[in-house]
């Protein structure tokens, strides 16, 4: 006898989908069944990724969103209701980062990292938040009742790491972003948990593994690897479904015991 987690007929709100770990996240979710709301700034790429999900057969739409851009989130998830339905999963993935050691992180560093990691989490998270909370007390239209954000943070937000300070503690605010969430919002249904991946091979860092650095840091790791993005994929489709109604809160490393 096989288990299988079915998506079908749920909506599916992916931020930073236009690549690396967003692009993946969003295949899953299409592969599982839900219809996907692809957001992002390059939407030249979003419109690459909507058409091959939909030559596998699945359902993709596109959407500009600038997440440190708090008129463009709320255009965002109105226009995604309007044309797809009530967003039932967010995925939460924008991010950026950079890389100096502290003494020399300027305000712009400071407000680049904060204003996308923590700042454009929490209010892309509000925003789709206040139209599940409206469907669970009846003021909203929608058959499925709560919902499933689940948060990008790092294991970088649990194990401080040099040179990337900032980017560290703008992850353990998201953390901490998604225990408040969900301690609030678990009572309307609505499951918030946070995902803390490691090191994992997307075509943004690609070829820092192979230069001396890269392989000198993959020696470091516990099993002597890199992950590679549909690693997560198992993860990701559990707590956007119904099954994981027992799961709230949740901090959950994905790191292949880094932070051990």
């Amino acid at each position: 006898m096989s288990y299988s987690i079915d998506l079908s007929g749920r909506v599916a709100f992916v931020t930073g989908a236009s690549s690396g770990l967003g692009e993946q996240f969003a295949r899953t979710l299409s592969r599982a069944g839900a219809a996907v709301v692809l957001a992002s700034r390059r939407v030249e790429r979003l419109k690459d990724l909507r058409a091959q999900i939909e030559a596998e057969g699945g359902d993709a739409h596109v959407l500009e969103l600038d997440v440190t851009d708090l008129d463009s989130v709320k255009a965002a998830v109105a226009h995604a209701e309007t044309e797809v339905g009530a967003i039932d999963i967010l995925v939460n993935n924008s991010g950026v980062s950079t890389t100096q050691r502290i003494q020399d992180v300027s305000e712009e560093d400071y407000d680049f990292v904060f204003d996308t990691n923590v700042k454009g989490a929490f209010f892309v998270a509000q925003e789709v938040g206040k139209r599940m909370l409206a469907r669970a007390r009846g003021a909203a239209p929608g058959t499925y009742i709560g919902g499933r954000i689940i948060n990008i943070a790092s294991m970088a937000g649990l194990k401080v790491l040099p040179q990337i300070g900032v980017y560290a503690m703008s992850k353990a605010a998201v953390v901490q972003m998604t225990k408040a969430l969900a301690l609030e919002w678990g009572r309307f249904g609505i499951n918030v948990n946070a995902v803390c991946p490691g090191y994992i091979d997307t075509e943004i860092n690609h070829h820092h593994w192979q230069t001396e650095q890269g392989i000198k840091l993959v020696q470091m790791l516990p099993r002597k690897r890199v992950g590679q993005p549909a690693d997560l994929d198992a993860l990701i489709v559990l707590l956007a479904s119904s099954q994981s109604h027992f799961i709230n809160g949740a901090v959950i490393a994905a790191d292949d015991g880094f932070g051990i």
